[in-house]
């Protein structure tokens, strides 16, 4: 086990990028693979249980109340209308 110390934490990745991936054979690099697959394990299930910053916004409160109706009024259909005023009109 001694010599598991002497493994580099990454190592090149042997898929021809250059990119770096976790050793699993040095302890450091094993305990990020685990903590890894931990942490993406937690978001799945806080996702799948639409728990913590996946939680969906909560329902008004009593006091909202809603917006005032901004449609034209339409006057009631009893009052009759009053005829259009003719004094400022120019003729030809």
């Amino acid at each position: 086990m001694h010599d598991d110390d002497r493994e580099p934490v990454f190592k090149r990745s042997k898929w021809g990028t250059n990119r770096y991936v976790y050793n699993p054979r040095n302890p450091v690099g094993r305990a990020l693979i685990v903590l890894s697959l931990g942490f993406a394990a937690l978001v799945l299930l806080l996702m799948h249980n639409h728990a913590g910053p996946f939680a969906p916004t909560p329902h008004p409160t009593e006091t909202w109340s809603r917006p005032p109706d901004m449609s034209p009024w339409i006057p009631p259909v009893d009052v009759p209308s009053p005829q259009p005023s003719t004094e400022l009109t120019e003729g030809p």
